[in-house]
């Protein structure tokens, strides 16, 4: 068998989350809400921030761009995932399996490290405010953005060429509800070997490095949180702080748990579960955690409202 961009498997089956009949329609439905939240509450931000004078500050610059990646990221899974709870087999082609995990990797990836800048930014404009409109001018976020995205279509490209070049003969099940890396790895039947590498690799860049950034960010953060004499302002700092890091570290130790441990069938069905939270739960939460508990998003969102009512 010729080796280089051949397959022939033609399409896989997604087996998706359970095999449990009588689950499959409450699922549907449970799912089906997660992601008209989430559509509905990314999207609102995006168009909200676009549209709203007083919220074009570098946070909701960045706040918009995480919005953005959230909403593609669970409109490449979710959909797909949809279709297996209503029929026998969800079947995806080659091509459409390959396309599916380059877009995942290209916004999860966009994702973690959009959460370090977003850290940085709070790091900036709490323990530096003096400087914070000279650090984080419109043409460094800019740059900062530019950069994230670059780090995503760099690191998925290069996995999705790699993964191009393993051949697939016979087994075409995927254990898992989407194309991910290491359930397609199981199915190869030629050496994954640099496929395992590279993975590895990224993952630990891609997830160590933007939670270590944030955690450093953090940290100071909460230590100038500390000289705020105000009891009232520490709590109010304390209780965005927290919610903030619940959702950094929900998203990234599901990560960490599903790519940073040695694969196998055991791991891989507990991975997605694990996958269920980065891919769909966290961007439902990120507009509530980050966005729609901000005072100054709910006046803009009241005004909005307003507005189009008068029209």
């Amino acid at each position: 068998m010729a080796e280089g961009n051949y397959s022939t498997i033609q399409e896989f089956i997604l087996s998706g989350i359970t095999e449990m009949s009588g689950l499959q329609l409450p699922l549907f439905f449970f799912f089906l809400g997660i992601y008209v939240v989430t559509v509905l509450g990314n999207l609102g931000m995006v168009v909200l921030i676009l549209l709203s004078s007083h919220l074009r500050t570098p946070m909701y610059f960045f706040l918009s761009h995480l919005s953005f990646v959230d909403l593609c990221q669970s409109s490449v899974i979710t959909p797909k995932m949809l279709e297996n709870f209503v029929t026998d087999k969800s079947v995806i082609s080659y091509a459409g399996c390959m396309a599916q995990f380059y877009l995942f990797d290209v916004f999860a990836v966009s994702e973690c490290h959009m959460l370090a800048a977003m850290a940085y930014d709070r790091y900036v404009a709490i323990c530096n405010p003096l400087l914070y409109n000279v650090t984080m001018s419109h043409k460094v976020c800019s740059w900062m953005v530019l950069g994230v995205y670059s780090v995503g279509l760099a690191c998925a490209t290069g996995e999705t060429v790699c993964l191009l070049r393993l051949l697939f003969c016979k087994a075409n099940d995927i254990n898992h509800y989407f194309c991910d890396l290491l359930p397609l790895l199981e199915l190869s039947c030629s050496s994954t070997f640099i496929n395992e590498i590279l993975g590895l690799s990224l993952s630990s860049f891609n997830i160590i490095f933007p939670a270590l950034s944030i955690l450093i960010s953090y940290f100071f953060i909460i230590a100038s949180i500390l000289g705020i004499p105000s009891t009232e302002g520490r709590s109010k700092a304390f209780s965005t702080c927290s919610s903030h890091i619940l959702a950094v570290a929900l998203f990234f130790g599901s990560l960490a748990f599903m790519y940073l441990q040695p694969s196998s069938a055991s791991s891989m069905d507990q991975g997605k579960v694990s996958s269920i939270l980065y891919t769909i739960i966290v961007p439902m939460l990120n507009p509530l955690i980050y966005s729609l508990r901000n005072k100054d998003v709910k006046v803009a969102l009241c005004k909005f409202v307003q507005r189009r009512q008068f029209l």
